[in-house]
Protein backbone atom coordinates (compact mmCIF):
# COMPACT_ATOMS: atom_id res chain seq x y z
CA UNK A 1 0.00 0.00 0.00
CA UNK A 2 1.34 3.40 -0.93
CA UNK A 3 -0.86 5.14 1.62
CA UNK A 4 -0.12 7.76 4.18
CA UNK A 5 0.25 7.24 7.91
CA UNK A 6 -2.16 9.27 10.04
CA UNK A 7 -2.06 9.84 13.80
CA UNK A 8 -5.29 11.03 15.37
CA UNK A 9 -7.62 10.53 18.30
CA UNK A 10 -10.95 8.82 17.81
CA UNK A 11 -13.41 9.00 20.67
CA UNK A 12 -10.56 10.05 22.94
CA UNK A 13 -8.25 7.15 22.07
CA UNK A 14 -5.02 7.61 20.11
CA UNK A 15 -5.31 5.88 16.74
CA UNK A 16 -2.83 5.35 13.93
CA UNK A 17 -3.88 4.19 10.46
CA UNK A 18 -2.77 4.08 6.86
CA UNK A 19 -4.98 5.41 4.10
CA UNK A 20 -4.82 6.55 0.52
CA UNK A 21 -4.49 10.32 -0.01
CA UNK A 22 -7.88 10.49 -1.73
CA UNK A 23 -9.77 8.24 0.72
CA UNK A 24 -12.58 9.90 2.67
CA UNK A 25 -12.66 9.92 6.44
CA UNK A 26 -15.97 8.05 6.18
CA UNK A 27 -14.31 5.23 4.23
CA UNK A 28 -11.40 5.13 6.67
CA UNK A 29 -13.72 4.91 9.66
CA UNK A 30 -15.88 2.20 8.13
CA UNK A 31 -13.47 0.14 6.04
CA UNK A 32 -10.13 0.48 7.83
CA UNK A 33 -11.11 1.02 11.45
CA UNK A 34 -14.36 -0.96 11.62
CA UNK A 35 -16.35 1.99 12.97
CA UNK A 36 -19.49 1.46 10.91
CA UNK A 37 -21.85 3.80 12.80
CA UNK A 38 -21.41 6.67 10.34
CA UNK A 39 -23.36 5.80 7.21
CA UNK A 40 -22.88 6.72 3.57
CA UNK A 41 -26.08 8.30 2.35
CA UNK A 42 -25.16 10.74 -0.38
CA UNK A 43 -21.35 11.22 -0.55
CA UNK A 44 -21.98 14.93 -1.13
CA UNK A 45 -22.51 16.24 2.40
CA UNK A 46 -26.23 16.76 1.90
CA UNK A 47 -27.80 14.09 4.15
CA UNK A 48 -25.80 14.11 7.40
CA UNK A 49 -25.81 10.32 7.75
CA UNK A 50 -22.01 10.34 7.98
CA UNK A 51 -21.83 13.06 10.67
CA UNK A 52 -18.90 13.02 13.08
CA UNK A 53 -17.18 15.74 15.04
CA UNK A 54 -13.70 16.99 14.25
CA UNK A 55 -12.25 18.89 17.20
CA UNK A 56 -15.83 19.32 18.46
CA UNK A 57 -17.15 20.70 15.19
CA UNK A 58 -19.96 18.84 13.41
CA UNK A 59 -18.60 17.54 10.11
CA UNK A 60 -19.76 15.33 7.23
CA UNK A 61 -17.08 12.65 7.13
CA UNK A 62 -17.76 12.01 3.43
CA UNK A 63 -16.38 15.50 2.69
CA UNK A 64 -13.16 15.15 4.70
CA UNK A 65 -10.14 13.19 3.57
CA UNK A 66 -8.79 10.61 5.98
CA UNK A 67 -5.37 12.24 5.86
CA UNK A 68 -6.95 15.48 7.11
CA UNK A 69 -7.65 13.74 10.42
CA UNK A 70 -3.93 14.03 11.25
CA UNK A 71 -3.58 15.53 14.73
CA UNK A 72 -7.31 16.05 15.22
CA UNK A 73 -9.84 14.62 17.67
CA UNK A 74 -12.60 12.72 15.89
CA UNK A 75 -15.88 11.91 17.64
CA UNK A 76 -18.12 9.15 16.27
CA UNK A 77 -21.38 7.53 17.33
CA UNK A 78 -19.36 4.63 18.75
CA UNK A 79 -17.99 6.99 21.41
CA UNK A 80 -21.33 8.41 22.47
CA UNK A 81 -22.36 5.83 25.05
CA UNK A 82 -20.38 5.33 28.25
CA UNK A 83 -19.70 1.61 28.01
CA UNK A 84 -23.09 -0.08 28.31
CA UNK A 85 -24.76 3.13 29.53
CA UNK A 86 -26.52 4.92 26.72
CA UNK A 87 -26.19 8.67 26.33
CA UNK A 88 -29.44 10.49 27.24
CA UNK A 89 -29.98 11.30 23.55
CA UNK A 90 -29.74 7.62 22.63
CA UNK A 91 -32.23 6.73 25.39
CA UNK A 92 -34.67 9.41 24.31
CA UNK A 93 -34.48 8.44 20.64
CA UNK A 94 -35.55 4.94 21.69
CA UNK A 95 -38.26 6.18 24.09
CA UNK A 96 -39.73 8.55 21.49
CA UNK A 97 -39.42 6.06 18.61
CA UNK A 98 -37.34 8.68 16.80
CA UNK A 99 -35.82 6.12 14.46
CA UNK A 100 -36.94 3.54 11.97
CA UNK A 101 -34.50 2.19 9.41
CA UNK A 102 -31.49 3.56 11.32
CA UNK A 103 -29.49 4.96 8.40
CA UNK A 104 -29.84 8.56 9.56
CA UNK A 105 -29.93 7.90 13.30
CA UNK A 106 -26.17 8.07 14.07
CA UNK A 107 -25.87 11.35 12.18
CA UNK A 108 -28.87 12.84 13.99
CA UNK A 109 -27.48 11.74 17.35
CA UNK A 110 -24.06 13.28 16.66
CA UNK A 111 -25.67 16.49 15.38
CA UNK A 112 -27.99 16.68 18.40
CA UNK A 113 -25.11 16.08 20.81
CA UNK A 114 -23.10 18.79 19.10
CA UNK A 115 -26.05 21.17 19.37
CA UNK A 116 -26.67 20.45 23.07
CA UNK A 117 -23.00 20.90 23.92
CA UNK A 118 -23.22 24.43 22.55
CA UNK A 119 -26.80 25.18 23.63
CA UNK A 120 -28.14 23.05 26.50
CA UNK A 121 -31.60 24.67 26.40
CA UNK A 122 -32.52 25.10 22.73
CA UNK A 123 -35.94 26.12 21.48
CA UNK A 124 -37.76 23.90 19.02
CA UNK A 125 -36.70 26.25 16.22
CA UNK A 126 -33.06 26.04 17.32
CA UNK A 127 -33.26 22.24 17.38
CA UNK A 128 -34.76 22.14 13.90
CA UNK A 129 -32.08 24.53 12.66
CA UNK A 130 -29.32 22.55 14.39
CA UNK A 131 -30.51 19.33 12.75
CA UNK A 132 -31.23 20.87 9.35
CA UNK A 133 -28.16 19.21 7.82
CA UNK A 134 -29.58 15.77 8.55
CA UNK A 135 -32.25 14.12 6.43
CA UNK A 136 -34.67 11.33 7.34
CA UNK A 137 -37.02 9.62 4.91
CA UNK A 138 -38.79 7.40 7.44
CA UNK A 139 -39.88 9.06 10.67
CA UNK A 140 -40.51 12.66 9.86
CA UNK A 141 -38.85 15.07 12.21
CA UNK A 142 -41.31 15.65 15.06
CA UNK A 143 -40.29 12.54 17.03
CA UNK A 144 -36.64 13.43 16.57
CA UNK A 145 -37.19 16.99 17.77
CA UNK A 146 -39.22 15.77 20.78
CA UNK A 147 -36.47 13.28 21.67
CA UNK A 148 -33.85 16.04 21.57
CA UNK A 149 -36.03 18.33 23.70
CA UNK A 150 -36.57 15.59 26.27
CA UNK A 151 -32.87 14.65 26.32
CA UNK A 152 -31.90 18.31 26.76
CA UNK A 153 -34.24 18.57 29.74
CA UNK A 154 -32.79 15.41 31.31
CA UNK A 155 -29.22 16.56 30.66
CA UNK A 156 -29.93 19.96 32.28
CA UNK A 157 -31.30 18.20 35.38
CA UNK A 158 -28.23 15.96 35.57
CA UNK A 159 -25.94 18.97 35.17
CA UNK A 160 -27.82 20.89 37.85
CA UNK A 161 -27.61 17.95 40.27
CA UNK A 162 -23.89 17.59 39.61
CA UNK A 163 -23.36 21.33 40.14
CA UNK A 164 -25.33 21.24 43.40
CA UNK A 165 -23.33 18.24 44.59
CA UNK A 166 -20.05 19.92 43.64
CA UNK A 167 -21.12 23.15 45.38
CA UNK A 168 -21.99 21.14 48.49
CA UNK A 169 -18.56 19.49 48.48
CA UNK A 170 -16.87 22.86 48.01
CA UNK A 171 -18.88 24.38 50.86
CA UNK A 172 -18.04 21.42 53.11
CA UNK A 173 -14.34 21.79 52.31
CA UNK A 174 -14.53 25.49 53.15
CA UNK A 175 -16.24 24.71 56.49
CA UNK A 176 -13.55 22.15 57.35
CA UNK A 177 -10.79 24.60 56.37
CA UNK A 178 -12.42 27.36 58.44
CA UNK A 179 -12.73 25.03 61.45
CA UNK A 180 -9.07 24.02 61.12
CA UNK A 181 -8.08 27.67 60.89
CA UNK A 182 -10.10 28.50 64.04
CA UNK A 183 -8.51 25.58 65.89
CA UNK A 184 -5.05 26.71 64.84
CA UNK A 185 -5.80 30.27 65.98
CA UNK A 186 -7.09 29.01 69.36
CA UNK A 187 -3.95 26.94 69.88
CA UNK A 188 -1.78 29.98 69.21
CA UNK A 189 -3.77 32.14 71.62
Amino acid sequence: MSGMKVHTKINGDPVEFMCEPDESLLDVLRNRLGLTGAKEGCSTGDCGACSVTVDGRLTCSCLVLGVEAEGHDIGTIEGMADGETLHPLQKKFIEHAALQCGICTPGFLIAAKSLLEKNPDPTETEIRFGLAGNLCRCTGYDKIVRAVQDAAKEMRKTTAKAATKAAGKTAAKKRVAAAKSRNTQKKRA
